[in-house]
């Protein structure tokens, strides 16, 4: 006859395993149903942006939102690009300069790649690109107006 303590120590094992597995399977299967669920959103939601997207490019006329989720469009700077523009429009670095917004020595700086503009200037010398020689004039005109007023107040 076996020791009673040994049979009744495997007994013991034997249910407790049987019980934690049960409740481990019933674990198992919430937690795989959580995670379809979760698939699940998340493609609703990628959906969801993607309507938003067409439907804000229909509403603002082929112009998107930027949305945190979308990059933003970068500017490409090249300095001989920007050396070209300026001759074209024939302006001083001084003349260019007033037009962004930076002094004449950002723009040579810029020209001579010991320096590049920031965000914002890019931005500004991406506006700048499809203007002629006579809208440069023009602004350049409007910019110096206000500062003429100043001048003779003083």
């Amino acid at each position: 006859m076996p020791n009673i303590g040994t049979v009744l120590k495997a007994e013991i094992s034997r249910l407790s395993r049987k019980e934690s597995r049960g409740q481990i399977d019933a674990t198992r299967k919430a937690t795989a149903q959580h995670r379809r669920d979760i698939a699940a959103l998340k493609r609703q939601v990628t959906q969801l942006e993607r309507q938003v997207r067409l439907l804000s490019r229909r509403a603002l006329g082929a112009t998107p939102a930027a949305s945190p989720a979308a990059p933003v469009k970068r500017v490409r700077f090249v300095a001989k690009g920007l050396r070209t523009q300026r001759g074209k429009l024939g302006l001083s670095a001084a003349q260019f300069g007033a037009l962004i917004g930076v002094s004449a020595q950002s723009i040579y700086n810029w020209e001579r790649e010991t320096a590049n503009p920031r965000g914002e200037q890019l931005a500004k010398l991406a506006a700048l690109r499809g203007i002629g020689k006579r809208e440069a004039e023009a602004r350049l005109a409007q910019l110096a107006a206000p500062a003429g007023k100043r001048r003779r107040k003083a």
